[in-house]
């Protein structure tokens, strides 16, 4: 029976997914949402000719992790693609010709137990903290397992003519980020 109890439990904690068990990242990166949030920008940002941080990436999503990508085509009319995040890797994940930083302007946190919510309204541009070419809000779902934070999705749309990003969810005036 003990040997039979130990086993159950043995499988049960490989079960588990472990700190060091998915991707290549840091330890500050999973311990608090500040950290996985600094860690979400940094993997995608890059200079020309390389490609985002996947094995980061994988570090600080869970393996269940589900991405969502939505605008509006040719005709206006709205889209969503969704994928998972190794599907991403694979479709956007490939070096850029040109550079491509992008970095967190506001944030919006709301929390309950394990699980957190962020507006993560972001800047664009092709070098670090330069000219913005472009700005959305990522809607980022995270979860602690007790030991870590996890991104679970992540979902975000670009600002355009007629989606503007609404004043709350700015930096208030006069302050820089």
């Amino acid at each position: 029976m003990r040997f039979a109890l130990t086993a159950l439990f043995l499988s049960t904690l490989a079960a588990q997914p472990a700190l060091g068990q998915v991707g290549g990242g840091r330890a500050e990166d999973v311990e608090s949402l500040d950290g996985i949030l600094t860690a979400y920008y940094e993997v995608v940002s890059r200079p020309a000719g390389t490609a985002p941080d996947r094995a980061r990436d994988e570090w600080i999503h869970h393996p269940d992790a589900l991405v969502a990508i939505t605008g509006v085509d040719d005709q206006g009319v709205p889209v969503i693609r969704t994928m998972t995040l190794g599907e991403y890797h694979d479709r956007f994940g490939d070096p850029d010709a040109a550079s491509f930083f992008e970095w967190e302007i506001h944030r919006t946190v709301q929390r309950f137990g394990n699980v957190a919510h962020v507006w993560s309204t972001y800047a664009s541009s092709r070098e670090p903290a330069g000219e913005v070419f472009g700005r959305g809000i990522n809607s980022i779902q995270l979860y602690h397992d007790g030991t870590r934070w996890w991104i679970t999705s992540w979902i975000f749309d670009q600002e355009r003519a007629g989606n503007e990003i609404p004043p709350e969810f700015l930096p208030p005036p006069g302050t820089t980020r």
